[in-house]
């Protein structure tokens, strides 16, 4: 079966950095769409990055870009978020997300639903 499993997660001082992996088993690695979300306490969830495997175009929230980075490595079917420049409003706990059978690139910065989830890892940004 589908697993995602998230790591990386913990606390830090705004302006720090801090890095997530999404390991992820059960399925090929192709045409699949990974993405990170994030729901912070009383807010609802909100998509913050998103990666194809077939490579092409990435996806991220406007309150990210410029310090959070998606990445990939498809041989070891893991997806990364490195975060940058960390804020107070970081904070939530973080979770990947995994949509097979995704076509392209585009289908998936457009996408909002996804089947499969991991646990969640918790991002504490201290000010």
């Amino acid at each position: 079966q589908v697993q995602l499993v998230e790591s990386g997660g913990g606390s830090v001082q705004a302006g720090g950095s801090l890095s997530l992996s999404c390991a992820a088993s059960g399925f090929t690695y192709s045409r699949v769409c990974m993405a990170w979300f994030r729901q912070a306490p009383g807010k609802e969830r909100e998509k913050v990055a998103s990666i194809y495997s077939g490579g092409g175009m990435t996806y991220y929230t406007d309150a990210v870009k410029g310090r959070f980075t998606i990445s990939q490595d498809n041989a070891k079917k893991t997806a990364y978020l490195l975060m940058n420049s960390l804020k107070h409003e970081d904070t939530a706990m973080y979770y990947c997300a995994a949509a097979l059978g995704t076509v392209d690139s585009i289908r998936c910065i457009r996408r909002a639903d996804f089947p499969y989830w991991g646990q969640g890892t918790q991002v504490t940004v201290s000010s």
